[in-house]
């Protein structure tokens, strides 16, 4: 049978088949594919053939994942060598953002970024609790809607007074959607707010930290009861990178590539060379100044990763 994977706890997994059975199932051997070091090697979102187990009418064996059309992995937080799936054949991402509680840490969308870009996965960027915004944080919000202009959706929402609601359901509908946000930006409550039959849990941000408590532990597949399916995810803590290369970043900061054509070094990275064209398209203001310097935070951090840390397979 054929089926899609709902739920990846490491050693099981919850699979879908035909649209509304749902039989767990483990991997058969070892399984690897794309040549990626991975913790998970099965991620939500995959497309399997699995088999059931002759000794169990309830249990299965993945014997096969399809080719992926596209994938969303990160640097593991507990193995920096190694890639940690966070989904796998998406139509698009939302990202939940908030102002204050907790404060966005700056380039944190930058970094969810460069997760998404490289199969071009459209992104909507919400900045949720808009209710508790102030003045000042709506002066800020105007500076991220540079998102915006290169192509981003960007919206504010609010579970208190239903603020976006609407517009995200439109957004969500028909789609396969991974969801993600830094922990205690309310995602489980918004998830609530657009789809309350799933009943999400939630909990508050802590008064010690002034930080989000993770609510979820896996990345799991929900069906939406108006059409299409998204896929919760663990809150993020810090997003690292030691797997990429400079050109990784470089190509991926679109608004960058898009003109990196017409600067006199094909191999440019946007920082000393002579006639860029990215930097001469920042001096007149038609990039912005916020997001390269992200890039280039970026590029320090990938360049100061020791190589034999980044090839320890060399």
């Amino acid at each position: 049978m054929k089926g899609i994977v709902l739920k990846s706890t490491g050693s099981w997994y919850l699979v879908r088949v035909d649209d509304d059975k749902i039989i767990k199932c483990r991997i058969a051997g070892k399984i690897k594919l794309d040549d990626l070091k991975l913790t998970n090697p099965v991620a939500v979102g995959d497309e399997v053939t699995i088999e059931m187990e002759p000794s169990d009418d309830n249990q299965a064996i993945i014997k096969n994942i399809s080719p992926r059309r596209n994938y969303v992995v990160r640097q593991s937080p507990r193995k920096k060598h190694q890639l940690h799936f966070l989904a796998s054949n998406i139509d698009q991402a939302l990202l939940i953002v908030t102002m204050r509680e907790p404060n966005l840490k700056l380039g944190f969308i930058d970094r969810f970024l460069i997760m998404t870009e490289p199969y071009s996965i459209p992104v909507i960027i919400v900045f949720n609790k808009s209710d508790i915004n102030t003045q000042a944080d709506m002066a800020l919000f105007s500076e991220y809607k540079i998102y915006a202009e290169i192509g981003y959706v960007v919206l504010l929402a609010s579970s208190e007074n239903g603020e976006g609601i609407s517009e995200l359901k439109l957004l969500l509908k028909d789609k396969i959607t991974l969801i993600a946000g830094q922990s205690g930006v309310g995602k489980s409550t918004l998830v609530n707010s657009i789809e309350p039959t799933l009943d999400l849990k939630t909990e508050e941000i802590s008064d010690f930290s002034g930080k989000g408590q993770h609510t979820t532990t896996f990345a799991q597949m929900h069906r939406l009861s108006f059409g299409g399916d998204i896929i919760d995810t663990p809150g993020i803590k810090s997003l690292s990178f030691s797997h990429l290369e400079v050109m990784d970043i470089t190509h991926n900061f679109r608004e960058f590539f898009r003109i990196s054509d017409q600067c006199r070094f094909s191999d440019c990275t946007h920082r000393n060379e002579p006639q860029c064209a990215v930097r001469s398209a920042i001096s007149k203001g038609m990039i912005s100044e916020i997001r390269y310097q992200t890039y280039l935070n970026l590029l320090s951090e990938v360049e100061d990763q020791n190589y034999w840390e980044r090839h320890d397979d060399v």
